[in-house]
């Protein structure tokens, strides 16, 4: 191992011990959230690396980057980086649906019934394709609906506006629904992100709150994945069942072209 590489791995360590001691003051006598590693414009040796250090959940939001990595550590029979779970965490096209279910083990951002189709329809597909290389299934695609954390009604949210992303809250029950009976997928609960300016803590206890109505009809579904390297210790006290740290662990985004 280079020095480079040594080095590397020294600081992501160091990063790492500081966010997971972060995690667990904010816990202090509740559940300790899981952390979901944000990965995303990193390369995949920064991957391999964490995962040598224990972590065992990644985030990525772009599916041509994140279907690049997941292949090579797959690849690496052996090594802790082809068991990591994958978690889509970014805005997801339909198209690129067929792509996704072949690495993913869950989908944070579920924010439209056709993208739900379009998930269970790629999910079956992949069985197939299993089935006919003599592959073994794979486990069924966890989804979590997107909310739209803003502050206003749902006809004042026009899809082409820039922002967080989402379903507004009053089309979670819709959405929780076709997930729950769609082949392929398991409902897992909701994540959101805190509008930008607003207060996280006050945001997060909206999401609690929907998180909670959400159970009521769907046991199963206990996730609320919130929280970033900003914002975790509002998202922990609300309640946070998964935190999505990407800078705090990694340090500060590369240039990209």
């Amino acid at each position: 191992m280079g020095c480079g590489v040594t080095a590397r791995k020294a600081e992501l360590a160091a990063n790492l011990q500081q966010v997971r001691a972060r995690i667990d003051r904010a816990a202090a006598g509740r559940t300790v959230p899981e952390l979901i590693v944000v990965t995303k414009y990193f390369p995949a040796s920064d991957v391999a690396a964490l995962a040598e250090l224990g972590v065992r959940d990644v985030g990525e939001n772009r599916d041509q980057e994140a279907s690049a990595k997941a292949a090579e550590l797959s690849a690496q029979a052996g090594s802790p980086a082809a068991d990591l779970r994958w978690h889509f965490i970014g805005q997801l096209q339909t198209n690129k649906a067929k792509s996704v279910v072949r690495y993913a083990h869950a989908v944070h951002s579920v924010d439209r019934a056709p993208l739900v189709a379009a998930l269970s329809k790629a999910m079956l597909a992949e069985q197939e394709r299993r089935r006919d290389a003599g592959l073994p299934a794979r486990a069924d695609l966890v989804c979590l609906v997107q909310v739209d954390l803003e502050n206003r009604p749902s006809h004042d949210r026009p899809r082409s506006a820039p922002g967080r992303g989402g379903a507004s809250p009053d089309e979670v029950p819709g959405l929780a629904g076709l997930i729950d009976a769609a082949d392929g997928l398991v409902l897992g609960g909701l994540m959101a992100v805190a509008p930008l300016g607003a207060d996280p803590a006050e945001a997060f206890g909206r999401l609690a709150g929907y998180a909670g109505e959400l159970r009521r009809s769907h046991p199963g579904a206990t996730m609320m994945s919130a929280g970033m390297s900003q914002d975790l210790e509002a998202a922990v006290a609300a309640g946070a069942t998964h935190l999505r740290v990407g800078s705090d662990v990694l340090g500060d985004r590369p240039a990209v072209g």
